[in-house]
C-alpha cells in the first residue's frame, strides 16, 4: 500500500495517470464521488458491487494520498468519516469523461449488458 504520493520515472503523461487510476475501482470511485457528492464508507461500498471492504480501504488511503479524496473524520460517537473529490480530484473525473464515453460507444457496440448501480 502506498504511503507517499509516486513521484515516477514516468515514460508520457499517461503512465503518469495510469499510475494513480491503477486498479478495477479507482476510477468508480472517482465516478461515485462526482455522482452522489460526500459519502460515507458503507454509502461507497453500496454504490460499488463487488468491492471488499479491504480493497476499498486501500484504494481510499492510496488515492488520499495521491490528493484525490478528502477524508473527514468527524469526533463523535459512532464514529463518522466522510468521503469526497478534491479539486485534483474532480480535474481526474473530467479527464476520464472522454473514456467514459468511449467505454459507453463500445458498451452499444458490442451489444454489452450494464449493471444498475445501487441506489444508495
Amino acid at each position: 500500500m502506498a504511503t507517499t504520493a509516486r513521484r515516477g520515472p514516468y515514460v508520457c503523461g499517461i503512465d503518469a495517470a495510469m499510475d494513480v487510476v491503477a486498479g478495477k475501482w479507482k476510477s468508480l470511485i472517482i465516478w461515485e464521488l462526482h455522482e452522489h457528492g460526500t459519502r460515507r464508507f458503507a454509502e461507497l461500498r453500496r454504490g460499488l458491487p463487488g468491492v471488499s471492504e479491504k480493497m476499498l480501504v486501500q484504494h481510499l488511503r492510496e488515492m488520499e494520498t495521491d490528493g484525490l479524496v478528502h477524508r473527514e473524520v468527524y469526533a463523535v460517537v459512532p464514529p463518522k468519516v466522510e468521503y469526497s473529490l478534491t479539486e485534483h480530484g474532480v480535474t481526474l473525473n473530467t479527464a476520464l469523461e472522454a473514456l467514459a464515453q468511449w467505454g459507453q460507444e463500445r458498451i452499444r457496440r458490442i451489444g454489452a449488458e450494464m449493471t444498475a448501480p445501487d441506489a444508495a
